[in-house]
C-alpha cells in the first residue's frame, strides 16, 4: 500500500508539471523587443558569498551588459530557497522578477509535500539552465581509503561505524549520502549539522569520517590536503577536477546527484520574453570568460531551452520524491 501511495504522489506531481509552457501568455514579438523596460531583480534564496549567489551575480552582470538595463541580485534566504521561490511565483509575470534556483528547488517537493506554497514547475515559466554543480565525496585524510570501492569495503566491514555529515536533514548533502547507502548497500550513519560549514569542519577535524559537499566549498581544502576526494556525484566528470572519477564510474551507475542552477520567471510570463531571455542566457554561458569563471566555481555550464529545463526539473522532482519515500524521510 505504501508503494502504491508513493507512485500516486509521483504521478500527481508529474501531471501538475506538464503545462508551464502552455501557461505562458501569448504576446507579440514587440513585447520582447521592449523588454526589459526597468530594473530586473534576480531573487536568490541564499545569503551572499556562496556559489549560488556568486554565480547569480555573474549572470546578472552579463545580462546587464547584454540588455543595457540593470539586472541585480536580491538575496532572500530562508527554507532552502523556498522564501525566494515563493516570492517569484507570486510576482507579476512580466519578466522583471526572476528566480535563480539551485538543487533545493526540485528537492523541496519531496521534503515538504504538504506545506510547499507553490508547485516547482507549474507555478513558474522555466527560462534556462545555467549550470550544474557536483557534490564531492570527501573523507578525512586519516581514513584508510583512497577510492569509493575502498570506502564501501570499509563500511561493509564496519556496519554502522562510518558517519557522514550533512548541512541538515533533507538537503543535498544528506540525500547524496542516503543514495550512496542504497546503491552501494552499506550502513553508514547520518549526522546532521546546522549548515555545511560546521559539517565540513568536523570532517577536516576528524570527528566525522566523510561527507558529500559542493565542489566550491571543498576544492580549497582538497588542494591544501585537509580533505581527500574520492569521487564527484554527477554522471559526468567536472572540468575543475578532471582526474576525479564519478561515483557512477566506480561501479554504481544509479548514482547521479547534480546541483541545478537555473533561471525561472513567474508562470504566465509572455513566451516572447521567456524566449529572448533563454536565448541570451544560452549565449552568455557559452562565452569563454563566463564559462571559465563558472568552471572555477566547480560548475559545468549548460545553457538550455525552456523545454529542456522543464523536462529536467520534472524528472528531478520525481527522482527525489521516490528517494525520500524509499528512505521513509518525514519532514512536513
Amino acid at each position: 500500500m505504501k508503494h502504491e501511495i508513493g507512485l500516486c504522489a509521483v504521478a500527481a506531481w508529474c501531471t501538475l508539471a506538464t503545462g508551464p509552457a502552455a501557461a505562458q501568455a501569448r504576446t507579440t514579438p514587440d513585447a520582447a523587443e521592449k523588454y526589459p523596460s526597468r530594473l530586473v531583480r534576480l531573487q536568490v534564496g541564499f545569503s551572499a558569498g556562496g556559489a549560488v549567489d556568486v554565480s547569480a551575480r555573474l549572470i546578472a552582470q552579463r545580462l546587464t551588459e547584454s540588455f543595457g538595463q540593470s539586472f541585480i541580485v536580491e538575496n532572500r534566504p530562508g527554507a532552502d530557497g523556498i522564501v525566494a521561490s515563493d516570492f517569484v511565483a507570486k510576482a507579476p509575470p512580466d519578466g522583471h522578477t526572476l528566480a535563480y534556483i539551485s538543487a533545493g528547488h526540485t528537492m523541496n517537493p519531496a521534503l515538504h509535500p504538504k506545506s510547499l506554497p507553490y508547485h516547482p514547475v507549474r507555478d513558474f515559466a522555466p527560462v534556462s539552465m545555467i549550470a550544474t554543480g557536483a557534490q564531492t565525496l570527501v573523507v578525512n585524510p586519516a581514513l584508510p581509503v583512497r577510492s569509493v570501492r575502498e570506502l564501501v569495503a570499509l563500511a561493509r566491514a564496519k556496519p554502522g561505524q562510518i558517519n557522514f555529515a550533512s548541512s541538515g536533514v533533507g538537503g543535498p548533502m544528506h540525500l547524496s549520502g542516503e543514495l550512496l547507502k542504497i546503491v552501494a548497500g552499506i550502513d553508514i550513519v547520518h549526522v546532521p549539522y546546522k549548515g555545511g560549514g560546521p559539517a565540513l569542519n568536523d570532517v577536516m577535524g576528524g570527528q566525522i569520517e566523510m561527507t558529500f559537499i559542493g565542489a566550491p566549498a571543498s576544492m580549497p581544502h582538497i588542494r591544501s590536503g585537509r580533505l581527500r576526494i574520492l569521487a564527484v556525484s554527477t554522471a559526468k566528470r567536472v572540468a575543475a577536477l578532471p582526474e576525479v572519477p564519478t561515483v557512477a564510474e566506480t561501479g554504481y551507475p544509479g548514482f547521479d546527484v547534480g546541483a541545478l542552477y537555473a533561471v525561472l520567471a513567474p508562470a504566465g510570463t509572455p513566451a516572447a520574453i521567456v524566449g529572448r531571455l533563454s536565448s541570451e542566457l544560452a549565449r552568455i554561458v557559452a562565452v569563454r570568460d563566463t564559462k571559465e569563471r563558472l568552471n572555477g566555481l566547480g560548475l559545468e555550464t549548460v545553457g538550455s531551452t525552456p523545454e529542456h529545463l522543464t523536462a529536467f526539473m520534472t524528472a528531478d522532482v520525481e527522482k527525489w520524491i521516490k528517494l525520500v519515500q524509499k528512505i521513509g524521510l518525514k519532514t512536513d
